[in-house]
């Protein structure tokens, strides 16, 4: 079982090294799926490869429980996480990934989907597409109606506070308390649209079909993660040549 980083001391940091941990485990996990899709016609051990699914689901539902420990404790810090590259940052979607994305990494791994498989496919994402809209001007009404502060200013002053303080205090300030609640209410809505769409998507796909549907998604997220690392590692060399 994970480890909890749920305690009042060093709550970035402990959630930084779950991070590192999840991100090392989900190679393992990708390669686990690639040589399972690799010998599938070999073996077709049809309960290994549900076992296989069943391992990547729960390793994404620690994620999302970590993720939501979090978000209780720091919000506006979710919504801009220190700990992602610019890159990852500008790829994320109230606090997340798209649930769209979902459904077009899927569509492009998968290419023998049945008749019945596309139309259901089709369905979830017009239904997720009318989400994200209801969800995204949702986010802007909230805005509007507090005159919000941006995100990225309030997250980096949650995150000064965790790391001096070990934990969040209250702030008289009644404006930012609605914002800081109206923004969980959000968060926790985005979520269960992005558990739901991955819950159709599996439960749609054949196990083969979902082994293919992961290593996708998993090969995808290591990809901007690495890209996003090389670019800020590079960016410290642009600018003393630019500086010459």
């Amino acid at each position: 079982m994970a480890p909890s980083f749920s305690g009042t001391s060093n709550n970035v940091g402990s959630f930084v090294v779950f991070l590192e941990r999840w991100s090392a485990r989900q190679q393992n996990l990708l390669e686990e799926l690639l040589r399972t899709e690799e010998t599938y016609h070999e073996c077709r051990d049809q309960d290994g490869i549900r076992e296989l699914i069943d391992k990547v689901i729960a390793h994404y539902q620690e994620y999302l429980s970590e993720n939501s420990r979090m978000a209780n404790r720091c919000t506006f810090l979710m919504f801009w996480p220190t700990w992602f590259s610019p890159l990852e940052k500008a790829l994320l979607w109230i606090a997340g990934f798209k649930p769209g994305l979902v459904i077009h990494l899927m569509t492009s791994s998968v290419s023998d989907l049945s008749e019945n498989e596309r139309q259901r496919i089709e369905h979830l994402k017009h239904e997720t597409k009318m989400e994200e809209k209801l969800l995204v001007d949702e986010l802007a009404s909230i805005h509007e109606s507090v005159a919000a502060p941006p995100l990225a200013g309030l997250a980096r002053e949650e995150g000064r506070r965790l790391l001096m303080n070990g934990e969040i205090r209250e702030t008289p300030d009644s404006e930012l308390e609605n914002l800081r609640s109206a923004m969980q209410s959000l968060l926790i809505r985005a979520d269960l649209l992005r558990a739901r769409t991955v819950q159709v998507v599996v439960e749609t796909l054949s196990p083969l079909q979902n082994v293919r549907f992961f290593a996708a998604m998993i090969q995808f997220q290591l990809r901007i993660r690495m890209l996003g690392r090389q670019r800020e590692a590079e960016q410290p060399r642009r600018e003393e040549v630019n500086g010459w």
